[in-house]
């Protein structure tokens, strides 16, 4: 594929690139088309992203919605099909200022002037329209095979609250139709997997205005809630660890001591308690070194694992709020360990070990990224280099294949981060282990080593989950509501046929709530094919117990199973010990 450069010169582009200059040639054209049908437009930035291409325009006083959409992909189309040449271009300074004036770029204008003067100022044109942009480009229009616009949303220019607020038309493009169609079909599935949809048809959680970014846990949420809890309960006590609880307001000199204050104050809530000022947790981790710092402690002691599940408040931007998956309050599976430095690559291989072990039982794949020092930290060069050895020589000891993210460390320490891949090929980043010589150094951490000297140990924070309520909305999707039996919020609902079976069914009910069992009856007046279609389809449970005259006749149950849609009828030992086998974990 050729493509043309800022000073028009023209070459192949790297295999690499190849969607990243399709996106932005895609965002050129859609830009032109929008000139083209809404002249007053001015816009402002355009890139290419990860997922496809975005433009924010000012429209002046029209507006538009995704009912307009299809309008802007016609005229698209018909740019596609002039074939235009896309032509760059760089011209001084001065001379690209009064061009972006003479065009009524008053956007474009701002935007070179907060560019360095040595910044060259390229540009590039199709047809009519002018451009000012770096590249590279597709040679022509009709090079753009594959794209659909998205969405409409809007955004501040240069995402600051203080400016106006632009419109902004989300889109891709692929190399193919045929890539397209995919994608698009992924979007399709996503969108029924929506966990904000599912939770209100499971009546799991919901999201008020009177507390957003608070999530409320409804009755069945909190069962999955507690069904997951449980698992990391019985995880970390066979992994050695010991669970503490830490308070959810302390002083603000205690966050100043650990460097959230410096780094970290924007977003975090602050308050007055006796005149003195104090903060709601961000963190977990300075709750931990208090506890630690409690007592002395002896090399033999060494390592200390402590566990807590945490909740903790940051303060996010109401625009970025998303269902479970972007909260203001949410409870991390916290936990930090604190040790000697020849423990380091033992621990992190446990950690390691530990959070494949909970990626393993849901069915996720993953990556691992080792994220180095960022340019807002703390700490000496030394300090930064042992410990981002110390986390590359663990993941090499372990035969762990890893990417580096230069700058994306914690302010504090370098981190290994682990990004799970969903049934749908979606990735997230969840679990984390970062290496921390700081924290120990700024409250002072010690312990007696073996010849009576003190010494200072080393620290991991770590999470395996990432967030309880951020891993429910990921395990949502991944499992479309369906969760496997030990983990459903209701893992079998009875169901009489009529009024004839009511009796047996109720004391069906009464003995699975007696073993335990996360258990419902649904006594409504209702056909049993409604009742089956909406345990199926819109409680998403593991198992009913279909329950006419003949089972309470025989003294059996008819299972039907949501993972395989079959009937069987058994008696109810024999359910109960298959139940047992699928739902305990």
């Amino acid at each position: 594929m050729k493509i043309v450069y800022k000073d028009g010169t023209v070459a192949e582009c790297p295999e690499d690139e190849e969607l990243q200059v399709i996106r932005h040639t895609a965002a050129h054209i859609m830009a032109q088309a929008v000139k083209r049908l809404y002249p007053q437009a001015d816009f402002g930035y355009g890139p290419a992203t990860e997922k496809g291409f975005y433009y924010d325009i000012d429209l002046g006083e029209e507006k538009i919605s995704d009912e307009d959409l299809p309008l802007i992909e016609a005229e698209m189309r018909k740019i596609v099909k002039e074939n235009l040449p896309l032509k760059g271009y760089i011209l001084p300074r001065p001379e690209a200022i009064a061009l972006m004036e003479e065009r009524g770029e008053k956007y474009k204008v701002e935007h070179i002037a907060d560019l360095a003067e040595d910044v060259e100022i390229s540009f590039f044109q199709q047809g009519e329209y002018i451009d000012m942009c770096t590249g590279p480009h597709l040679r022509y229009t009709k090079a753009l095979k594959a794209f659909k616009l998205m969405s409409i949303s809007g955004a501040y220019w240069k995402n600051d609250n203080k400016n106006k607020m632009l419109t902004r038309i989300n889109g891709t493009a692929f190399r193919t139709q045929a890539e397209l169609d995919e994608y698009l079909k992924m979007i399709e599935e996503a969108e029924k997997r929506d966990h904000r949809r599912i939770g209100r048809e499971m009546d799991l959680f919901m999201l008020r205005d009177e507390a957003p970014g608070f999530p409320f846990f409804l009755p069945k949420g909190m069962e999955l809630y507690n069904a997951l809890v449980a698992y990391w309960h019985k995880i970390h006590r066979a992994a050695g660890y010991q669970e503490i609880k830490t308070p959810l307001i302390m002083c603000r000199n205690l966050w100043e001591t650990s460097g959230h204050w410096d780094h970290y104050k924007d977003n975090m809530y602050s308050t007055e308690i006796d005149d003195e000022p104090y903060c709601v947790k961000p963190m977990n981790c300075p709750g931990s070194v208090l506890v630690y710092a409690s007592k002395p402690h002896s090399y033999r002691e060494l390592p200390i694992r402590m566990g807590e599940l945490g909740l903790v408040h940051r303060h996010e931007m109401r625009g970025a709020l998303h269902g479970l998956f972007r909260v203001r309050a949410f409870t991390q599976d916290d936990a930090h360990i604190f040790m000697r430095p020849d423990q380091i690559a033992d621990e992190i291989e446990g950690v390691v070990n530990l959070i494949d072990e909970v990626y393993s039982t849901f069915g996720f794949e993953y990556f691992i990224e080792l994220s180095t020092r960022p340019e807002d930290s703390m700490g000496s060069d030394e300090d930064w280099e042992a410990a981002t050895n110390g986390l590359r020589t663990a993941l090499e000891r372990m035969g762990k294949e890893y990417t580096v993210n230069e700058g994306d460390g914690a302010f504090y320490g370098p981190k290994i981060d682990f990004h799970l891949r969903d049934c749908l090929g979606r990735t997230w980043q969840c679990g984390t282990i970062q290496l921390d010589f700081q924290m120990p150094l700024n409250f002072n951490l010690e312990y007696v080593d073996a010849d009576g000297s003190r010494k200072r140990p080393i620290m991991i924070h770590r999470v395996c989950f990432g967030s309880i309520e951020r891993f429910i909305g990921i395990l949502t999707e991944h499992f479309a509501g369906r969760f496997p039996a030990w983990l459903a919020p209701v893992q079998v609902k009875v169901l009489p046929v009529s009024e004839k079976s009511m009796d047996y069914a109720r004391s069906l009910y009464q003995q699975l709530i007696d073993a335990g069992v996360r258990v419902e009856i649904d006594e409504r007046s209702e056909t049993i094919g409604y009742k089956i279609r909406e345990a199926r389809q819109v409680d998403r449970v593991p198992f009913m117990l279909i329950i006419g005259e003949k089972e309470a006749a025989n003294n059996t149950v008819t299972v039907r199973e949501l993972a395989t849609d079959e009937s069987n009828t058994m008696s109810m030992v024999a359910f109960q010990a298959d139940l047992i086998a699928k739902a305990t974990k």
